[in-house]
């Protein structure tokens, strides 16, 4: 690929970036809460079922966020972003990686 057209697929994926105030990282997970005693429904095995975002920390460190059902879908949207612009960046530093190589 030429010069000018490693520019031009690289500002074309930064034109492509997803608005940083609106990512997250970590993982989606549905879980069931299950009550030790006093609730009829656990008692019978269903439980309630929650979503949680996980955060893994170096170090093994692990966080659960508790999220209302009606955050779920802004989550999704929030981790998909981050996992987009995860991507996007990797690419945009291999482009700056073969602009960084002498000219052939």
């Amino acid at each position: 690929m030429k010069r000018e057209e490693i520019i031009e697929v690289r500002d074309r994926l930064a034109q492509q970036l997803p608005n940083p105030a609106q990512i997250v990282r970590g993982s989606l997970l549905r879980r069931t809460i299950r009550h030790r005693r006093g609730c009829p429904k656990c008692q019978a095995g269903g439980g309630h079922p929650v979503w949680v975002l996980t955060v893994t920390y170096r170090g093994g460190k692990t966080r659960q966020f508790s999220l209302r059902p009606e955050q779920r879908a802004q989550v999704r949207q929030w981790v998909r972003n981050y996992q987009r612009l995860k991507r996007h960046l990797e690419a945009i530093c291999e482009l700056n990686h073969q602009l960084l190589r002498p000219a052939e």
